[in-house]
């Protein structure tokens, strides 16, 4: 494999922050559904994979190893993807664009990738897909939903952060690696490791969560997830409104800060900034 040491792919990724800035809103929305759609594809095939494995480490093992597709998908096939796009900052802080336009195309591309996480969610939920092994999927996205949004603040922020921190590391070599072959490999690992470890990706987590509201409105689904230990108590806490209180805003805020500032900044700062 052939990489552009680390201080070639700083300022590529301050080039690369510009030319994503300067797209128009209508393509930085669009491509933001792409990704939306294509994290919530690895979102959906993990479920798959892992809905009838008890062991929760093996699970969390088996579906690492499918997850990063997603992200592959994003990096090869071409999309706008909020967390990755938190290198960003590199441009703002070399001052190649401005404040102003680091947030819209922020804002746009998350709700882009809301957009397409939410629309695999319906996708899958008319499709049948969670009637697999008797409903117990959809048992089990309906479960996995609840424990995202029983996080306490702290707890998703900082699972936030170290996410995003791997999630942007994986980019970031993604742009150092000359070939796809490379590029694949380098976003694999460490999205693996996020996966394994439990962290929490908001986009990740827009499919996750809305997959798991509209499973609540199965009652066999409900019943496979209270067999699986959910309480009735919890289910009924999950909601639209909970899905952005209780999870996205404290892991988007820690997406934000493990990829601007413990990636974007970091290398901004060894490599790039003016001594």
């Amino acid at each position: 494999m052939d990489f552009w040491a680390p201080g070639e792919i700083a300022a590529f990724a301050s080039n690369v922050g510009v030319k994503k800035a300067n797209l128009s809103i209508i393509n930085q929305f669009l491509l933001g559904i792409l990704a939306g759609a294509f994290i919530a594809f690895g979102s959906q095939a993990a479920n798959m994979a892992t809905h009838t494995i008890e062991s929760v480490s093996i699970g969390k093992f088996i579906g690492g190893l499918i997850f990063p597709t997603g992200l592959i998908l994003v990096i090869m096939a071409g999309a706008e993807l909020f967390t990755g796009n938190c290198l960003m900052i590199i441009a703002l802080v070399e001052k190649k664009i401005t404040l102003s336009k680091l947030l819209r195309s922020w804002l746009i591309v998350y709700l882009g990738n809301l957009a397409g996480g939410v629309l695999v969610a319906y996708l899958i939920s008319w499709s049948g897909q969670l009637n697999y092994t008797g409903g117990l999927l959809g048992g089990f996205t309906l479960k996995a939903a609840v424990g995202k949004v029983s996080l306490s603040f702290m707890n998703a922020f900082v699972l936030g952060i170290l996410c995003n921190w791997l999630v942007c590391l994986a980019v970031w070599m993604s742009f150092g690696a000359k070939d796809g072959i490379s590029k694949a490999v380098v976003i694999f690992f460490p999205i693996w490791l996020f996966v394994a470890s439990g962290f929490e990706h908001s986009i990740a987590n827009m499919y996750y969560i809305s997959a798991g509201i509209l499973a609540k409105c199965d009652s066999l689904y409900v019943n496979k997830a209270l067999e699986l230990g959910t309480s009735q108590s919890a289910i009924d806490a999950l909601n639209w409104a909970a899905m952005f209180t209780k999870n996205l805003l404290p892991v988007t805020l820690g997406n934000i800060l493990g990829g601007a500032g413990f990636v974007g900044l970091a290398y901004w700062f060894i490599y790039l900034k003016k001594k």
